[in-house]
Order: structure tokens, then C-alpha cells, then sequence
């Protein structure tokens, strides 16, 4: 059985996370719940994150200053800002800062299981992109390299996945 997506879904509304936490393990994903910014970011320090729905307004940290910090450092992290205070200005400052999409509450549930798929199969590309860059610069030292020079440059290119 293949590996399930892994959803970080932030929101202070403990009702509200529950509810749509449940809804989408119900259609297989894998969710971890955090009621706050801070502890979203503490989670993120510990676990990987395919994607992740962030709500706008929460005391703390908000979801605009958690998608920057999940964004810097998480490199292939798609995110989805879902929120109840929404307004176009906010919606273009969080897409500029690399946010894959952004969904009024109420939501209806069809919308958000299809920007999860759009934002998962983009995150999907983005990380096959990169793979494919990877293994061009390793075949390029296997051709002229030392075994020890290839051993370093390996350990480079697998360090800038962490």
C-alpha cells in the first residue's frame, strides 16, 4: 500500500479542525492537527509535510508568518491558506509568498479536495524537476570524477534535500 499524503492543517477553531481533519483521513490522507502557529512550526521541525492548510487568522504566529517559515524550510511543501477573513489583498500577499492556493470558509468540500490533488500533483513535479537536475550532476561526475570527488558531491546534493 503506497505511503498516504502527509496534511499539516493548522486552525485555532478546535471544532472546525477537528471536523475537517476527519473528513479528510475519512478520504485517506494523513493528518496531524495543530490548534496554533507555534506548534504547527514545532510539529514541522520533527515531521515531513506533503501539504498543508493553514488558516489565516490565529492568535500567535498567523498563517501568513507560518507559511513563511514552512515554505523556508520545507522545499517541496505545497500550501493552502483557508480562512474565514479573507480579501483579495491578502490572497495575492500569500500567494507572493508561495502559497499554491487560497479557499474561503465555509469551504465546500469538493473545492478543497481539488486544490489538494492540483497542489499535490504540483509539488509531485516540482520534486521530479529537481530529482532530474540531481541525477544529470551525478552522471556528469561519474563520467570524469574520482570515487572519493563523486562520494563528496553526493553528500552535497543530499544535504540540499534537508
Amino acid at each position: 500500500m503506497p505511503d498516504k499524503i502527509k496534511l499539516l492543517i493548522v486552525d485555532d477553531e478546535v471544532k472546525f479542525l477537528d471536523s475537517i481533519a476527519q473528513r479528510l483521513e475519512m478520504r485517506g490522507l494523513d493528518v496531524t492537527k495543530a490548534t496554533n502557529g507555534l506548534e504547527a512550526v514545532e510539529i514541522a521541525k520533527h515531521k515531513k509535510f506533503d501539504l498543508a492548510l493553514l488558516d489565516l487568522k490565529m492568535p500567535g504566529l498567523d498563517g501568513k508568518e507560518v507559511l513563511k517559515i514552512l515554505k523556508s524550510g520545507h522545499r517541496f511543501i505545497e500550501i493552502i491558506i483557508l480562512t474565514g477573513h479573507g480579501s483579495l489583498e491578502s490572497a495575492v500577499e500569500c500567494t507572493k509568498l508561495g502559497a499554491y492556493g487560497y479557499l474561503p470558509k465555509p469551504y465546500e468540500l469538493d473545492a478543497l479536495l481539488e486544490i489538494l490533488k492540483e497542489a499535490y500533483e504540483a509539488r509531485l513535479k516540482k520534486k521530479f524537476e529537481a530529482d532530474q537536475v540531481k541525477m544529470a550532476k551525478l552522471t556528469q561526475l561519474a563520467m570524469g570524477s574520482s570515487p572519493l570527488a563523486i562520494l563528496r558531491s553526493m553528500r552535497e546534493l543530499d544535504d540540499e534535500e534537508k
